[in-house]
């Protein structure tokens, strides 16, 4: 008997002992002691929904910061590619498409393999048209009048196009904003810390004057947010070791479409306090991107705006391998099954149906030929050789493929056929070659219905702590759907603000 006490008092203790170092690895031992600089709100990332939420708290009368580690503003954000998830906008409906909240609902839940927060999804569909209106009403972002176009996953065509092709036009009338407005973004600012006690999170340590990736660069300095931190930080896919970690097969020899600061530093510090994360392994490749060139790049804008939604995908066999508008992890990972069999990938399209690329992205097409990403041939036969794919069997595969164009029904992948699409009979041809890229972290920061991350012991609100955009987990679950991540950082960028703004 007085052994199993004894034991049992070990236990205890041990457990005591386990609680006291959590407890003190997830709040800080010592909160600073002298603060710096004071503000209201500190924002951590310059990109869609760090900047979103800044303009928000601003407006809602807070005196907010934007922090950026890099030399530039923007992040991934500013070289995405400007496609908005717009239901029920004027070129949706000058187009004759119709479509719904519901059905972008259902659009993203089937996506994500129901692995999304339902709550979250209904907000984010419910609000596209609303942010849309946003972005052109109170930010002054020109969307091309007449575009209209459709990413994988989704049921119809429904996403609006920026004038210069880039998420850039975005962000920078979102920085347009924040000059306006009177909000600081301050470059070269690295986040070293976020201080939490048992408060709740009070402030950060930064380096101002970073030189990104030196770590030690930059002096110190301590910033205390009387009201509240947003983390808007974005995901890791530039991190080849963090991402591994994730999953082993997201190696070097893999390339990425994120700027080269879409690093894993944030992921880590919010491990260390205490914040609850979800589905950090779920990470997401473009299945259009093109190895002839470095990072994100513009060939993808073939790939998809004019092969996957006007042409076709074959692979050396000269074979569709995959419906061309199915959902981004489906589409890579089919790519990378025909990889592993010897198999190389490519998008085609004829003359006729690069119209919409032509008209979506003025120009873009003679920079791909100029730099040899995509390539330019009279005849299928020609286009055959150069690429290495069987020619009698393109042919065939191309003839059948006119057929599902005329009926409009695809019976062996169940792809959809755009109205304007027409059947792929004269040339010239052209070609691009498809290679995945990592791409996007569908996991991170859980948050509630009011954007508050929640601590990992109690599934409760850390105090004074907000985040948004791909810091955050749940919103697209499984695979994240081409074009709702601008309507995902807006909307719940804009919630983090209008929330933290009203902090007491």
């Amino acid at each position: 008997m007085i052994d199993r006490i004894s034991r049992r008092s070990m236990l205890t203790g041990a457990v005591a002992a386990g609680a006291a170092s959590l407890a003190s690895s997830v709040v800080s031992a010592a909160p600073a002691t002298k603060w710096d600089e004071t503000v209201d709100v500190i924002v951590i990332g310059s990109g869609f929904a760090g900047l979103a939420a800044a303009i928000e708290a601003k407006k809602a009368g807070a005196n907010v910061v934007v922090l950026e580690k890099m030399p530039t503003a923007g992040g991934n954000s500013i070289i995405n590619g400007g496609i908005l998830t717009a239901t029920g906008c004027p070129q949706q409906k000058k187009a004759g498409i119709e479509d719904s909240f519901d059905l972008l609902e259902k659009d993203i839940l089937v996506a994500g393999n129901y692995m999304n927060d339902k709550a979250k999804v209904h907000l984010l569909a419910q609000s596209a048209l609303s942010n849309f209106e946003w972005t052109v009403k109170e930010l002054g972002v020109e969307y091309l009048p007449d575009a209209i176009g459709q990413e994988g996953g989704h049921s119809v065509p429904r996403y609006v196009t920026t004038k210069n092709g880039s998420g850039s036009g975005i962000v920078q009338k979102e920085l347009d904003k924040c000059k306006e407005l009177g909000i600081p973004v301050r470059l070269r600012c690295y986040v070293q810390n976020i201080i939490r006690t048992e408060k709740g999170v009070e402030g950060v340590r930064v380096r101002e004057g970073y030189r990104f990736p030196n770590e030690g660069s930059g002096k110190e300095k301590t910033i205390r947010a009387t009201k509240g931190v947003v983390l808007c930080y974005g995901g890791f896919s530039a991190d080849v070791k963090f991402r591994m970690f994730q999953d082993p097969k997201l190696d070097g020899s893999l390339d990425t479409t994120n700027q080269p600061g879409a690093t894993s530093e944030l992921w880590r510090e919010t491990m260390a306090i205490g914040c609850l994360q979800v589905q950090d392994d779920w990470i997401q490749c473009g299945p259009w991107t093109s190895p002839r060139e470095k990072g994100m790049g513009i060939g993808w804008q073939f790939s998809q705006t004019a092969a996957a939604e006007y042409g076709l995908w074959v692979n050396s066999d000269g074979k569709r391998f995959v419906n061309e508008l199915a959902n981004r992890k489906v589409r890579a990972d089919a790519i990378m099954v025909e990889g592993t069999a010897g198999k190389k990938c490519f998008a085609i399209c004829n003359e006729a149906n690069v119209a919409p690329l032509k008209k979506q992205r003025p120009g873009f097409l003679e920079r791909m030929l100029e730099r040899k990403i995509v390539e330019k041939y009279d005849t299928l036969d020609e286009l055959a050789k150069a690429a290495g794919i069987n020619a009698e069997n393109l042919k065939k595969e191309v003839a059948a493929f006119n057929e599902i164009v005329k009926n409009k029904v695809d019976p062996v992948w169940g792809r959809y056929i755009n109205n304007a699409q027409t059947p792929l009979t004269e040339g010239p041809w052209y070609y691009g070659d498809l290679l995945p890229k990592v791409h996007h972290c569908m996991g991170g920061l859980v948050t509630d219905n009011d954007c508050r991350v929640l601590d990992v012991r109690t599934d409760k609100p850390i105090p004074h702590l907000y985040a948004a955009g791909e810091a955050t987990g749940m919103v697209h679950g499984a695979v994240r759907l081409g074009s709702v991540a601008i309507l995902d950082c807006l909307v719940f960028g804009r919630i983090c603000g209008q929330k933290v703004a009203a902090e007491k």
